[in-house]
């Protein structure tokens, strides 16, 4: 029977019409603490979007995109852009590519991840995720039918995230199908050395899964940065993925790229025609021209001093405060310790600091399942992709967020 139009389902009605894979899932915790540093009108610290905007080199070569083409780009891409990249990344990984088999642009490094696992898990596969993590990637995974693992990284004592092997280790079994890794790290701003990649690489041989290697942040580290791809025994079963967000300050323009062997770029092409099926053309263009420019005018390594400068800058402020920070050696964020303050874990002084000192930030705990929350409580991520002048004023501001 038809509803009379203007009538309105009850909440019940709509939980029946919903489908089971989004049921566990809530608004993403940086839209949560976006609209509240909104409401409070604090310095939102939270989300990792920059406030200011990027280098002229892109925003010419966006004018000189307008022009054209505007209709459909080729699925794997436009063909500027993916011969910029297989030039580039045929530098960082060593290795000659081709710029359609090996490589799929898309809509932002989010979509390649959706992708990714809509293409290489089924119902049932185990996926192993390492925290705190991205929130994008539980949720891919309980998209695809898949179950997620997850392997808790652990803070020592002087200001490092350990990743412990024999933990790894144990849950890794003949159903795991992928494993998820994020270097530089959100939201610690790790950097995995060689020789956790090159375990993870033996355990991904011995027992038969495929890498998602996402480095959105490979061009701010803060020391040399490793291609998890570029390891013995990795090309085959990994898939690295990446965007031009991070790097130029254009997050809102959501373009991304996967770069892989060509089994693992075919599969993930047919899930992809299937989601966006192509990526906004005059985007592509401009970005082609962009990687172009970077790469001949040494553009990485400034960005790198650049974001080196702010984030010791950051620290340097937030140590003479009660809220600690862990150095991070990658990315544009800073994991700090809320131990010292009187206001309970890390989603209470989330909660609270937008109204009590105008500052806006994300609870670590969001970054955790919720069987390993506990494990974030402590922790409070800060992002310092800002100008100076709000750095500063958030550092004065937290300072009487009291003991």
């Amino acid at each position: 029977m038809c509803k009379p139009a203007g009538s309105v389902a009850s909440p019940q009605q709509f939980s029946r019409s919903i489908s089971q894979r989004i049921q566990s899932f809530d608004e993403t915790v940086f839209s949560t603490f976006t609209k509240l540093s909104l409401e409070h009108k604090a310095i939102n610290l939270g989300q990792g979007f920059p406030d200011f905007d990027p280098p002229s080199f892109a925003l010419d070569a966006l004018r000189d995109a307008v022009t054209g083409p505007h209709q459909y780009s080729p699925v794997p891409g436009e063909v500027a852009l993916n011969n910029q990249l297989a030039s580039m990344y045929g530098g960082f990984l060593d290795r000659q590519l081709d710029p359609i088999k090996n490589i799929q642009v898309t809509v932002g490094a989010t979509e390649a991840l959706f992708a990714i696992t809509q293409a290489l898990v089924d119902p049932g596969d185990e996926v192993i995720i390492i925290e705190p993590f991205y929130d994008a990637y539980p949720a891919d995974v309980i998209m695809a039918g898949g179950i997620p693992i997850y392997v808790p990284l652990h803070s020592t004592t002087d200001g490092e995230w350990h990743l412990d092997l024999t933990l790894l280790r144990k849950a890794c079994n003949d159903r795991t199908r992928l494993l998820f890794l994020n270097s530089p790290h959100n939201p610690t701003g790790k950097m995995f050395s060689g020789d956790d990649i090159d375990a993870i690489i033996d355990l991904a041989n011995h027992y038969d899964f495929n890498i998602v290697t996402d480095h959105v942040y490979e061009h701010i580290a803060y020391k040399p940065h490793i291609n998890v791809a570029s390891r013995p025994g990795a090309w085959e079963r990994t898939v690295s993925i990446s965007s031009l967000g991070k790097t130029f300050s254009v997050t809102g323009w959501k373009i991304g790229w996967a770069i892989g062997p060509e089994w693992i770029i075919q599969a993930l092409r047919i899930a992809h025609q299937w989601i966006p099926f192509t990526v906004a053309t005059p985007l592509q263009i401009a970005a082609s021209e962009m990687l172009r420019y970077a790469t001949k005018h040494n553009y990485f390594s400034e960005l790198r001093s650049f974001y080196l400068a702010k984030r010791n800058r950051f620290i340097k402020g937030l140590q003479k405060t009660a809220i600690k920070p862990i150095v991070p050696d990658g990315s544009y964020f800073v994991m700090a310790n809320i131990s010292e303050l009187k206001y309970g874990n890390s989603l209470r002084v989330c909660q609270e600091m937008p109204a009590h000192v105008g500052v806006g930030a994300i609870p670590a705990s969001a970054f955790y399942c919720k069987e390993h929350s506990q494990f974030g409580d402590a922790f409070i991520r800060f992002a310092f992709c800002k100008n100076d002048t709000i750095l500063d004023k958030a550092v004065l501001q937290l300072n009487s967020f009291l003991v």
